[in-house]
């Protein structure tokens, strides 16, 4: 691991400034909270039997997670439009909570479309469609903006790719730098798959203004990655990012699961005991700990699941403290990293549960 700068718990980009409260870098995504299906293993085990996955139930199991996020000092809260009914749930939890949108940070995507009809088995038809078409983005932001309203701080491309031409869509990177100047909202976008450096990098070319340099600043002010001890490969493309002032953030930091139930569990909790903490701590803190500085998202599907996670901001302080821990750290990420080829092709393989 390269050296990384001062530790620091919360989130310095001003996109993210809430009143009066410094936003941690831990943030609570909601992929596998706004549906009744999500790819995590051991979901069962989360969650009620998937037959008593109501729309109902699932709206109270988020905002007991929302709740406990809250309580923990979580600031920032990641939805998407695919996402069932995630941004339903969201607005729904902010209005009761009554929470204004100066103290709490919201980032959603468009790009995707939710096609599962609240199933779990869809018979093999695909839970979620990609159209990144200027005509779907024109669709989803008004759907976006209905339901999270000033409070959306952050809209993103849904994992963009070079196949789909979104990053080279003139129209439509029209359509979304008129967006963001009419509504004050940050863009960014969402990177997946083994070609996540080589997206970013076309990303980070994109400027502020259609014909302009990039002097003038660039289109996006931030980038969501997968990132974590077994898929490793992006940290150099996010270290420029976040030196070209692009805001990190890290997604599936414990890759669905595999972390703590994978060929990388026994590595994870040995070390996890020797240091006195939970696993899911440790595999956060880890992504805390590099020198992109990242804004991570726990993928918490129940209360007691982000309380553990949000551990991961004081571990990543006391381990960055000690450099016998940090070696350990190290010796922990040369043992589980995998390939980007066998980490996505196994990801591709999980499960929807």
């Amino acid at each position: 691991m390269s050296s990384s700068p001062s530790p620091s718990s919360s989130v310095s980009s001003s996109l993210f400034a809430t009143k009066g409260t410094p936003v941690p870098r831990i943030g609570l995504g909601l992929a596998a909270l706004g549906r009744p299906g999500y790819i995590n293993l051991g979901r069962s085990e989360e969650l009620s039997t998937s037959s008593e996955r109501s729309v109902e139930l699932m709206k109270e199991q988020t905002f007991q997670v929302l709740d406990a996020a809250w309580a923990c000092g979580v600031r920032y809260f990641d939805a998407a439009r695919s996402y069932g009914r995630a941004e339903e749930f969201l607005s729904s939890w902010l209005e009761s909570r009554k929470v204004e949108s100066q103290d709490v940070c919201i980032g959603s995507k468009w790009g995707y479309r939710y096609t599962a009809e609240w199933r779990i088995d869809t018979g093999g038809a695909p839970h979620e469609v990609k159209d990144h078409s200027t005509s779907h983005f024109l669709k989803q932001q008004q759907e976006t903006l209905h339901l999270l309203k000033d409070h959306l701080r952050l809209y993103q491309i849904h994992s963009a790719t070079l196949e789909s031409g979104v990053l080279e869509n003139e129209e439509l990177l029209n359509e979304m730098r008129r967006f963001k100047a009419e509504n004050g909202v940050g863009l960014g976008l969402s990177l997946s798959g083994t070609q996540q450096a080589q997206v970013l990098e076309a990303a980070l070319k994109i400027p502020m203004e259609e014909g302009g340099d990039l002097s003038q600043g660039r289109l996006f002010d931030s980038v969501q990655a997968t990132w974590n001890l077994a898929e490793q490969s992006a940290g150099e493309a996010l270290h420029q990012a976040r030196v070209a002032d692009l805001q990190v953030i890290v997604k599936e930091a414990m890759g669905n699961g595999r972390l703590l139930k994978g060929s990388a569990s026994p590595s994870l909790r040995k070390l996890a005991d020797h240091m006195g903490c939970s696993p899911d701590a440790l595999a956060l803190a880890c992504v805390l700990l590099q020198p992109f500085q990242p804004l991570v998202l726990s993928g918490a599907a129940t209360p007691d699941q982000m309380r553990s996670n949000f551990e991961a901001v004081s571990l990543s302080a006391s381990i960055q403290a000690d450099p016998s821990k940090m070696s350990l750290v190290q010796s922990l990420m040369n043992e589980v990293r995998m390939s980007p080829d066998e980490y996505w092709n196994e990801r591709s393989q999980l499960k929807w549960n």
